[in-house]
């Protein structure tokens, strides 16, 4: 691996577990200035209080969103991006070049892709293009890859996110998100399948016995983290549930303990 791409994947990943807690924060092109993103510096604040490696932001929000003054913390530059009043949601195009989220100080780049969807090509050649440009610049590339469209069985069916994770690693990303399939013995094939670490996605509002559930599930299947959004920055208190799962997915404490912790 490059040096610098090296250094930068210790600025999203902890360097001793090789693992990792993202809180992806990009929702606000999809949904708007929801719950939680509002006040953008006082979250990341929090989350990092928490412990989480890195946060996921679009470009036009880094100068407000990064500019806190606690705990640092990994910022990854989100290159697509669609609304939820489109004509097609699952359509995700480039809105961030590698080298614009390079300039801004990003220690790595994501972007999203749906297998399945009608514009599913043009998303691969952009995931390639992206790829190369990381490549070069040395930058780690998280790719947040979903089976979504006419011809997927399921968003969780393991047959399909054992693909999208494969697709991912097959393209040149560094770590790849994919949906939680549901338990750890079906999980693990997909890790099993996929060369590169897998991290797995929050999914939609959970509750807090839930979300550590799978977490735990996922970290016991040999999956390299989580990338939590909605579950991380709408709880009532987004440092105590990062605390949480960082003491399962970092110190391999059980969902049982985690959930002591989050009460504590």
């Amino acid at each position: 691996m490059q040096i610098g791409k090296q250094i930068r994947m210790e600025r999203i990943m902890n360097r001793n577990t090789q693992k990792t807690v993202i809180v992806p924060m990009d929702h606000g092109v999809t949904a708007g200035p929801i719950k939680g993103l509002i006040n953008m510096a006082e979250t990341i604040d929090r989350v990092a209080q928490g412990g989480a490696n890195a946060v996921v932001v679009h470009n036009g929000l880094v100068g407000q969103g990064h500019r806190h003054y606690g705990r640092d913390i990994g910022l990854i530059v989100h290159l697509s991006g669609s609304t939820s009043v489109s004509e097609d949601p699952n359509a995700k195009v480039l809105v961030c070049s590698v080298e614009k989220a390079l300039r801004l100080g990003a220690d790595a780049v994501s972007i999203h892709i749906n297998l399945g969807a009608k514009s599913e090509g043009q998303m691969l050649k952009d995931f390639g293009a992206v790829a190369q440009d990381a490549y070069y610049c040395g930058l780690p590339l998280l790719a947040m890859i979903y089976p979504r469209g006419k011809n997927v069985t399921g968003e969780k069916d393991v047959e399909m996110v054992k693909l999208a994770a494969r697709v991912g690693a097959e393209l040149g990303a560094d770590i790849v998100k994919v949906p939680y399939t549901g338990s750890t013995e079906s999980f693990r094939a997909v890790v099993e399948g996929c060369p590169v670490p897998v991290v797995i996605a929050g999914g939609s509002k959970l509750t807090d016995e839930e979300t550590l559930e799978m977490v735990a599930g996922a970290i016991k299947a040999g999956a390299a983290g989580l990338s939590m959004g909605r579950n991380a920055f709408q709880h009532e208190h987004p440092e105590r549930l990062v605390a949480a799962a960082c003491a399962i997915v970092h110190e391999g404490a059980s969902a049982a303990k985690a959930k002591k912790l989050l009460k504590g």
